[in-house]
């Protein structure tokens, strides 16, 4: 229990202990969490871990027909499971260990081969459909995917990250002796530098052709931008020819038609979303099938060609129809009665407040089988990254509002809730059995400070849409922020390849899902892979265009529209302006990167730096620490980079988050003046930026953003500061200058602190209260715990906060990004070369005047 605010702060008084910063020796987090799926050696794993590795949904994610069409075999909630289209009636076929995906029937219907995640891996297993006997196929340790029978049943065709750690298609003999996989094509890397991808081409989503001769799949030789297009080969060897160029944005998994004339994919060719589109196999015009504001994906011919069985998330979650060629006639294939393989019982679970009132949260279900359960209709959400000293597979999760209905095995079965970051984790073991459900009310109890419920939080930078297994939708997203205790959201909107994909959310004012006590308030991200990424809050007239620069090899290949640039348009509009997920670890090394922040910095351009968010926090603090050193006035801000409708998602939305105190309003306030008054508060620096610790912060009776002056001969401050946080920290310092001037003495369990003192002050800056942890800890599915208040300002004789060390630091950075942008031919004429250079011209003008 969290003992009493005055009896801690009265106790910790005396244990805050001043350290000289020439002294402190700080030890920097060692974090033992780590991706998943890390033998995978391609970048950006948050781009092809959702959009092409298979995840643990609900709904089905993928499917095969029975080869004499009357049946299909499908992955959903992590098993295979049978179904005749004619029926409602589905048959488990699997349950574990591990989850099962991407089933793919042979063509004598004797075995069905499929991908098994479990232990660190996915390997492929086969299934005697007869007898239900499961094998497995390969021992690796690699991610084995999209096996494929050939038409005569004596191959597969598959992709594996064995030999490299790249995707890569193999062939191997399927006649009963050893298991010896062929590599398709020679490895091959491109002459050409690739942001989002490895300098070696991939292989992706092999089919068959119907006399076997051939493979379709997605390849991306000499593409600078985008996973790749759609390319055939000969088995045998040979060159390769193209089908259809595009950008397949890894979810194209073509299907070759059984007449071998035609092949169907999954694309969003110039839309948001991905339908179904068909071209002839030689290549030619290819030509849309299916319509609609939602994803279909895993397209598969019947063996007759004239239906095509899909997954859609029209609905949010993946469920599986039937379109029939000719017509177009569409019908879902529902299940009106699950069988499953083992007994399973039923979990009625209730989540109230203290005062016993249902309430929303997230919730992880770990069933007696060691796999995660959730609702039929939930959305499954997974962890990015977890500590394998923790737990053997990553953190799986849903969200409820109050009530929860859940089929798992009977047995016992772990259950952990969280509600925001003021509120602590509870976990409960409850036993399931067969027959009436098991019930469990579980009660959230919150945690918080004195004052501290004056404080609103947000995530300043969630995608609701992004390219993900699902469809979001403004009231799920509302929803899942209440569950998550969040104020408001603001849905940053943001090109995924050429798409926009909530463009139709764009505008000015917050969205009509809103509720009275969540808003979802539209923003933007502008996109650019050279001068880092900006957040946009608060627009008041229009979307920017382009909402993205420097894309090699299109027509925005410019480096402009630079970010002061786009700054200032944002400025015209009274938004606020800041930096997104600016510095991973090891940047303070070779920090000299292209990213504009010391230029934007020196223009007044930032307003608020996501120091917490999808980025190392010691590392991103270090260079705002520096700006701040240099007279700078720029908020601490949280952001998730949430990308909310990934099953394997960056977040939940609300792991990284704001909270701002925005002043007085007037009562029952318009959503409009809630969130100007949000905006404002973080304008003027009165915020906080966490994942876990609660922090308040007092110096000499001024908060985060306020100002102290001070006579010439300096003098000495008061500071009453108190933590609190549902995970463990281990260090609740008061940073002075960017040093460490005083540590608070934490309580056993390590999840509160209070303390007063004093600070000497002898020349202007800054101080501010931050927490965090040295390790990573299981309740926070983030790098570490870190929280930290924007800085009260302290003037002494009214002279300007500056360092000649930061000067020369920020100097130096400024000298590579002119250097490259001087050297740089990626302009469209020369004026907006002058226009790029002119703003650094201008920034190196206000550091050099600091002399």
């Amino acid at each position: 229990m969290i003992r009493s605010f005055a009896a801690a702060i009265l106790l910790a008084f005396a244990l805050a202990i001043p350290v000289n910063a020439q002294d402190q020796a700080q030890s920097e987090p060692q974090p033992g969490r780590e991706p998943v799926l890390r033998q995978v050696d391609v970048p950006h794993n948050y781009y092809w871990r959702e959009m092409y590795i298979p995840q643990l949904t609900s709904g089905a994610s993928s499917l095969s027909w029975s080869p004499d069409g009357s049946a299909l075999v499908y992955s959903m909630q992590g098993s295979l499971w049978r179904q005749d289209i004619a029926s409602g009636e589905a048959f488990q076929l699997t349950a574990g260990p591990g989850y099962d995906y991407q089933p793919d029937w042979s063509p004598d219907g004797s075995t069905i081969i499929f991908s098994r995640y479990d232990e660190d891996a996915i390997e492929l297993w086969t299934l005697d459909v007869a007898s239900g006997a499961a094998r497995r196929l390969t021992s690796n340790g690699g991610v084995n995917l999209e096996a494929r029978w050939s038409p005569s049943g004596d191959r597969i065709a598959f992709v594996s990250t064995f030999a490299t750690g790249r995707f890569r298609i193999f062939t191997a003999a399927m006649d009963g002796g050893a298991f010896e996989p062929v590599q398709f094509s020679p490895e091959r890397e491109s002459a050409i530098s690739r942001y989002y991808y490895s300098t070696f081409d991939h292989e992706l989503s092999p089919s068959w052709s119907p006399d076997g001769s051939e493979i379709i799949y997605v390849t991306n030789p000499e593409t600078g931008y985008g996973t790749g297009s759609l390319w055939r080969r000969a088995v045998a060897g040979g060159e390769p020819q193209l089908v259809r160029e595009e950008e397949t944005s890894w979810r194209a998994r073509p299907d070759w038609g059984p007449g071998g004339s035609r092949i169907i994919w999954s694309s969003y060719a110039g839309r948001q979303w991905h339908q179904l589109w068909i071209v002839n196999a030689a290549g030619g015009l290819p030509i849309p099938l299916t319509y609609g504001d939602f994803d279909i994906f895993s397209p598969r011919w019947s063996p007759d060609g004239r239906h095509i069985a899909f997954v859609s998330n029209e609905s949010g979650d993946g469920r599986i129809e039937i379109l029939d060629l000719p017509g177009g006639a569409r019908r879902e294939l529902a299940i009106s009665a699950p069988v499953y393989l083992h007994d399973v019982g039923t979990l009625a679970l209730t989540l109230t407040d203290e005062d016993g009132r249902p309430v929303a949260a997230r919730i992880s279900v770990t069933g007696s089988d060691g796999r995660s359960y959730a609702p039929e209709t939930a959305m499954i959400h997974a962890d990015d990254n977890f500590d394998r000293a923790d737990r053997a597979q990553e953190q799986r999760y849903f969200h409820a509002n109050g009530h929860a209905g859940i089929t798992l095995p009977v047995g016992p079965a772990e259950v952990t809730v969280w509600r925001g970051l003021e509120h602590a984790v509870e976990h409960r073991t409850v036993d399931i059995r067969p027959g009436p459900a098991t019930r469990l009310t579980v009660q959230m109890q919150p945690i918080t400070l004195p004052g501290f419920d004056a404080w609103q939080s947000a995530d300043v930078h969630v995608h609701m849409n992004y390219g993900g297994s699902y469809r979001m939708t403004p009231e799920r997203m509302v929803a899942q922020a209440a569950a998550e205790d969040l104020d408001i959201v603001f849905n940053t909107l943001v090109n995924k390849e050429q798409r926009i994909p909530d463009i139709e959310y764009a505008g000015t004012q917050p969205d009509p899902a809103s509720t009275a006590d969540t808003l979802l308030v539209p923003a933007q991200e502008f996109h650019t892979s050279v001068w880092g990424h900006l957040g946009l809050l608060g627009l008041t007239s229009h979307f920017l265009l382009p909402d993205y620069s420097s894309y090699p090899g299109t027509g925005l290949f410019s480096l402009f529209p630079d970010n002061p640039t786009i700054a200032d348009l944002a400025h015209q509009q009274g938004a606020v302006v800041g930096y997104v997920h600016p510095f991973d670890p090891g940047a303070e090394a070779n920090t000299y990167s292209t990213h504009q922040v010391p230029v934007d910095a020196a223009l007044g351009n930032m307003d608020y730096y996501e120091t917490v968010g999808f980025a190392d926090f010691h590392t991103s603090a270090d260079i705002w620490y520096r700006l701040l050193n240099l007279g700078f006035r720029i908020s601490a801000a949280g952001g998730t980079d949430a990308m909310a409708n990934y099953a394997s998602l960056r977040g939940p939305v609300g792991l990284n988050r704001t909270y701002v105190l925005p002043g007085e309003l007037a009562e029952g306030p318009s959503p409009v003046e809630r969130r100007d008054a949000w905006i404002a508060g973080l304008r003027a620096g009165r915020s906080i930026a966490t994942n876990a610790p609660l922090l308040v912060f007092d110096l000499n009776g001024e908060g985060p953003g306020g100002d102290i002056s001070l006579p010439a001969e300096g003098g000495e401050l008061e500071w009453t500061a108190a933590m609190i946080s549902l995970a463990r920290v281990d260090h609740v310092e008061i940073i002075h200058n960017g040093q460490v001037a005083a540590t608070l003495t934490l309580d056993a369990d390590g999840k509160f602190a209070a303390a007063r003192g004093t600070i000497p002050i002898s020349e202007s800056g800054w101080i501010l209260l931050r927490a965090w942890s040295s390790e990573d800890q299981p309740e926070v599915l983030d790098l570490y715990p870190y929280g930290t208040t924007s800085p009260v300002y302290v003037s002494v004789d009214g002279k300007p906060a500056r360092s000649e060390e930061d000067r020369q630091y920020m100097l130096t950075w400024i000298d590579l990004i002119e250097q490259h942008a001087r050297t740089s031919e990626d302009y469209n004429d020369a004026a907006e070369r002058e226009t790029v250079l002119g703003n650094i011209a201008r920034a190196r003008a206000v550091y050099e005047a600091m002399r």
